[in-house]
């Protein structure tokens, strides 16, 4: 059946004919900064660590590590404390970092998460550590430890031995010392000191089996441990849920009030160290009338929420935050063939979701006055998988998916935010409350860094339905009067940076020849159209023309001609 429908698809790429463009005016002031534009796109993760050091997962991270290779990119991953022998499963991943002996005594091995890190580095990313989950030695549940989860199992199988509290917390503060410890001996105090350090995943669903309070004391134990080692590490939390939800809410805050005015349960002193706040941030796709439907009004729901609860403790207010996954939907692992609302995966509506969302999560943290830093994607790759299976993923048996791309153009975004506006853009409030919906929306995020300006423009709707191109027509005031620029052009859309179309094309093979492959690699690049040259007039305004299809992505680097 899924291969009937990428069939049809191609069919529809070869002869569908486009509808009558609209017109959209994007106007720009290079003049007008709204403040530095924050790299948030930058931190990636995964629920599985050791697909990391398999052959499609280092390339994965060798392209991350290129995105920007001047700015710091970070990738988070679940189960590095896990027991295991680092087989790699669907949702599942282990290191065996920590047993004990038969009098009960620790033993560490630091073989296989050393190999993980060891990886990112060698791909120019640095680790945000996730501490978690509970090795099956400290675990007050250690039985049943290893699930075997799969799509369409019952998600709350996954839950085992280590989601539990530890037997013993002192065991557990000196797990995460010991742990911290080997990692400033091997990779030094500079680079250890620009990590993040967190302390589990959503502690407020069953990813913990223990109360709140009793997170707060996990959390407290963990962090005394790392900063007795590391005295300048960067420690946070919780890594709750999205907290438009009322229950996840609570956590966030009654977390945020035990670090500010708490006793700490490991050092008996009022407070407990933070020095960035972690939440989630989901949207809600789901199928209406055979169609896709995103959920984007969720995730801007989660992100609104959040940030208001930040900002209503003033000791906190400018400490970093970190949207610790950041997605469409909420289970990587769980395949579009499973789960149909998860189709949007593969194609073009996956990076036009991608960019809409960031630059909204830019407008909200504006409104509530807070830091913030990071927006995680929570999206990798699964080693061995058929191609285009329909996981939350960034590539495809080494192949990347459009999605990359959005991340590709949002690394090319430097400098200083400036004010731009779209006449086909969609109010803040009416997406945080109703998602785009009824129509598409054109809308623009721009920077500018010394004399390039960059824009980065989207044309999006929640509906996985074809409909007209965008006919954009950009202005950009504030240029260098009476000068040369050179414009380069980048695209994500149905025929540009989008190998999943040009499968489909193929006929959806099960295993594609390597002339196919090299085909796919090629499609999958981000795409970039001839360069063209400029002269800006007297009054400073550069105008273009071009044409944005809908669920495309375009960017446009403006730079002084050589």
């Amino acid at each position: 059946m899924f291969h009937r429908l990428l069939l049809c698809l191609a069919a529809f790429l070869s002869f569908a004919v486009r509808a009558d463009s609209f017109p959209v005016a994007i106007r720009v002031d290079a003049n007008q900064s709204l403040g530095p534009l924050p790299p948030i796109w930058r931190f990636f993760g995964a629920d599985e660590p050791n697909y990391a050091t398999m052959p499609d997962g280092r390339k994965l991270l060798g392209q991350l590590g290129q995105l920007d290779p001047a700015t710091p990119t970070f990738f988070r991953a679940h189960s590095l404390l896990s027991s295991g022998d680092g087989t790699p499963a669907l949702k599942w991943g282990s290191t065996g970092a920590y047993g004990e002996d038969g009098q009960g005594r620790p033993i560490y091995d630091w073989s296989i998460v050393d190999r993980i890190f060891d990886t990112y580095r060698a791909s120019g990313l640095h680790p945000y550590v996730q501490i978690g989950f509970m090795p099956e030695a400290l675990s007050i549940h250690p039985v049943p430890y290893r699930h075997h989860w799969k799509p369409g199992d019952n998600y709350g199988d996954i839950y085992t031995g280590w989601a539990y509290p530890p037997k013993d917390y002192a065991k557990w503060e000196e797990l995460n010392y010991q742990w911290a410890r080997h990692c400033l001996s091997r990779y030094g105090r500079a680079e250890v000191d620009r990590w993040w350090w967190e302390v589990w995943n959503e502690p407020n669903i069953p990813y913990w089996k223990g109360t709140p309070t009793e997170y707060h004391r996990l959390y407290d134990y963990a962090v005394a441990g790392i900063r007795r080692a590391l005295p300048n590490a960067r420690v946070g939390g919780p890594e709750s849920t999205g907290p438009r939800e009322p229950n996840a809410a609570r956590f966030l805050r009654e977390f945020l009030e035990h670090c500010v005015r708490g006793t700490n349960y490991a050092t008996g002193r009022i407070g407990s160290p933070l020095d960035f706040i972690s939440f989630h941030a989901k949207g809600a796709p789901g199928v209406t009338n055979g169609h896709v439907r995103m959920g984007i009004s969720s995730q801007l729901k989660d992100f609104d929420a959040g940030f208001g609860i930040v900002a209503g403790f003033p000791e906190l207010r400018k400490l970093p935050i970190v949207i610790g996954e950041s997605d469409p939907d909420g289970c990587a692992a769980c395949s579009a063939e499973v789960y149909p609302q998860n189709a949007y995966r593969n194609g073009s509506l996956y990076a036009s979701y991608t960019a809409a969302s960031f630059a909204r999560a830019h407008e909200l943290a504006d409104r509530h006055g807070v830091n913030l830093t990071g927006a995680l994607t929570w999206a990798f790759e699964f080693e061995g998988q058929p191609w285009f299976a329909g996981f939350r993923a960034l590539a495809t048996r080494g192949v990347e998916l459009p999605v990359l791309n959005s991340f590709r153009m949002m690394a090319k975004l430097h400098g200083q935010r400036l004010h731009s506006e779209s006449t086909a853009a969609r109010r803040i409030d009416d997406i945080v409350r109703a998602g785009v919906r009824g129509g598409p929306e054109v809308s623009v995020i721009a920077a500018r860094d010394g004399r390039t300006v960059s824009v980065m423009v989207w044309h999006y709707q929640d509906e996985d339905l074809s409909g007209p191109d965008a006919r954009i027509t950009l202005s950009v005031s504030g240029m260098p009067t009476n000068s040369n620029v050179r414009v380069h052009q980048f695209c994500i859309d149905g025929d540009h940076s989008n190998a999943f179309t040009t499968w489909a094309r193929m006929g959806a093979p099960k295993n594609p020849t390597a002339s196919q492959v090299r085909q796919l690699e090629h499609a999958a690049a981000l795409a970039e159209l001839p360069v063209s040259s400029q002269h800006v007039p007297a009054d400073g305004i550069l105008n273009l023309q071009f044409d944005l299809p809908l669920q495309g992505v375009s960017l446009l680097v403006c730079e002084p001609a050589r």
